[in-house]
């Protein structure tokens, strides 16, 4: 599964000008499921995620976790994350799971997350939405596990 995440103070996911996820301070994470990936993944990846020391403590280092400050995810599928922009200018996804197996993998790791104890708001799998977010720091990590 690939992963990338921004530390947010607050972020928004519509779908047709409704609000579907929403949360306050936290990280938007963005995934995406791909071909080949196991059931093991989406654990492993909200695992690795909810210990990842990328908050600011008192001194103003980042040294402590999701868990740590209580904060939120929003988790959003995004095929877009497997393109392949090596051959031409139009980008390809073919190396993206399947869109059943994507569905399925991303409802995983959306429930790993919320199994380490991180309040989870989704965007809404394989619709066109709008997200919009105040990226803290700014902070934004590529994840591929």
């Amino acid at each position: 599964m690939r992963a990338l995440l921004q530390r947010v103070s607050r972020a928004a996911v519509t779908v047709e000008g409704r609000t579907v996820g929403e949360i306050g301070a936290g990280l938007l994470i963005l995934v995406c499921a791909m071909q080949g990936d196991d059931d093991d993944k989406p654990t492993a990846l909200a695992t690795k995620i909810a210990k990842l020391r990328i908050f600011r403590d008192d001194a103003g280092k980042m040294n402590l976790s999701l868990r740590d400050t209580g904060g939120a995810a929003l988790v959003v599928s995004q095929f877009t994350l497997a393109a392949d922009t090596a051959r031409g200018n139009r980008p390809g996804f073919s190396t993206a799971a399947a869109p059943e197996e994507g569905r399925r993998l991303y409802e995983a790791f959306a429930a790993a997350m919320r199994n380490e104890g991180i309040p989870v708001a989704t965007g809404e799998f394989g619709a066109d939405m709008d997200v919009s977010l105040v990226n803290q720091g700014p902070v934004t990590i590529w994840l591929d596990i």
